[in-house]
């Protein structure tokens, strides 16, 4: 039993999530709870029983397994996984995705259940996470190593925007 929003029923999906804002067809699932001020891009997928905090952008072709708990203030780039099933298929996965709020997940990631992303982490773009990234560290690759300190990406994105 699901909830799948496309054209013809996004009206009853935006009246169960009134503060949300959906682009195009996505597939929600059971007992989701969606903070206001959260967009989901087309496509997306949230599983049953994942929480997302407030004013995220989840982009389009997202997964996001069911139980995943992600925080407020957070980024997932388009075509990023977020799994629950280390050894698939498995009739019940048990493995849970946690990110911290102020986290950013660039495109096209994959991040291995039983993983916590921690509080203002950065992922690069294509990087695949099989265990913990702690606070304000970025990190990046297969699997992913430590680059430089969130602080430090922070400065060198301010030095590219001026």
């Amino acid at each position: 039993m699901h909830t799948y929003a496309s054209a013809g029923d996004m009206i009853g999906l935006k009246k169960k999530y009134p503060n949300v804002i959906f682009y195009g067809d996505v597939s929600i699932k059971e007992n989701v709870a969606i903070g206001d001020g959260t967009r989901i891009g087309e496509y997306a997928v949230i599983g049953a029983n994942a929480e997302i905090g407030c004013n995220c952008r989840i982009l389009y072709h997202v997964t996001v397994c069911k139980n995943a708990v992600i925080g407020n203030n957070v980024f997932i780039g388009p075509n990023t996984s977020l799994l629950n099933d280390k050894y698939p298929p498995t009739h019940d996965p048990k493995g849970i995705v946690t990110i911290c709020d102020n986290a950013v997940i660039g495109a096209g990631c994959l991040v291995l259940p039983n993983v916590t992303i921690g509080e203002s982490a950065v992922i690069v773009a294509g990087s695949v996470v099989t265990k913990d990234v702690p606070h304000h560290m970025v990190v990046g690759g297969n699997p992913v190593k430590p680059i430089m300190t969130r602080y430090e990406y922070d400065q060198k994105k301010a030095r590219l925007l001026e």
